[in-house]
């Protein structure tokens, strides 16, 4: 079993990506009443403590979440990041970083609810830890496996209520998560062809990452694809040089909140002059 941890990797630039994006399709669907699900199927530890050992160690969300808040006119999808950002720290200082399972909860109404995949037995112990601090009704929401999401998704689809958010990312720590990646997504589709499914990938220097990208891009399904490349590959190949996300039947809005925001991710969070983005559509 692999031994990574989020908290190390806590609100970079990767985060940001992926989190402002997330943050954004779960507004679009609170706009209607409708009730929904949203699975994570690599939940980690939910929320993290950025004074911690394990976030300072590298100091990565130095390159990420710190420069979004100092930065000048953020973009509306911005904003609406630092909101939620602000949702989770009610003393006006970022020390806790939301993960993806607790930018839900604070989205969540009354009739949602959050299914959660850790395998990982000491994330997943903080996970529920951290889910036992929240109050009643976010627990009665809130169901935590510990099980491979890979595996465990499938029990999990079609929501009852038809409506739902998938979203998988994974550490890609083992090179078969790659290949999992797409074979989750292709038997999610199967059961939930309506749903969202949004997927989270690295920018790194091995063929794996390559191939799922070109792959994702390729598949006949309606998508976007959106890419935040912060620095220049590292010679010796090792590193995140930037990151993806794959979002499968996305808000018809996310679009073109994209086009406005990307260029100023990459002005705000460039490491050198190779900084750039890219954003594409998949079509049936």
């Amino acid at each position: 079993m692999f031994s990574y941890r989020h908290a190390f990797h806590a609100g970079n630039h990767a985060d940001v990506l992926k989190h402002a994006i997330f943050v954004q399709i779960l507004d679009y669907f609170n706009r209607k009443d409708t009730p929904y699900w949203v699975i994570d199927t690599h939940a980690g530890a939910g929320i993290y403590d950025l004074r911690s050992e394990w976030a300072l160690k590298n100091g990565e969300f130095s390159e990420g979440l710190d420069l979004i808040l100092a930065a000048q006119t953020p973009p509306p999808m911005i904003q609406r990041y630092v909101q939620a950002i602000e949702q989770c720290n009610p003393d006006g200082m970022a020390n806790y970083y939301p993960g993806s399972p607790w930018l839900a909860l604070r989205a969540l109404r009354r009739g949602d609810r959050l299914r959660l995949f850790e395998m990982h037995p000491s994330e997943n112990e903080v996970l529920q830890q951290n889910l036992a601090l929240e109050e009643r009704q976010a627990q009665r929401q809130t169901t935590v496996y510990m099980e491979d999401g890979f595996n465990g998704l499938k029990g999990q689809l079609p929501p009852a209520p038809r409506r739902g958010i998938t979203i998988i990312d994974p550490s890609y720590e083992d090179k078969h998560d790659y290949r999992d990646t797409l074979k989750a997504l292709r038997e999610g589709l199967k059961r939930f062809a309506t749903g969202c499914f949004v997927i989270w990938y690295p920018l790194v220097q091995r063929p794996e990452a390559k191939e799922l990208q070109r792959t994702l891009t390729r598949l006949a399904v309606d998508g976007l694809n959106a890419t935040l490349t912060v620095r220049k590959p590292a010679e010796d190949g090792f590193g995140l040089h930037g990151s993806g996300m794959f979002i499968v039947n996305p808000p018809w809005t996310l679009h073109a909140e994209l086009e406005a925001t990307l260029p100023w991710l990459v002005k705000t969070l460039k490491q050198d002059e190779h900084g750039s983005f890219t954003l594409t559509r998949n079509q049936k």
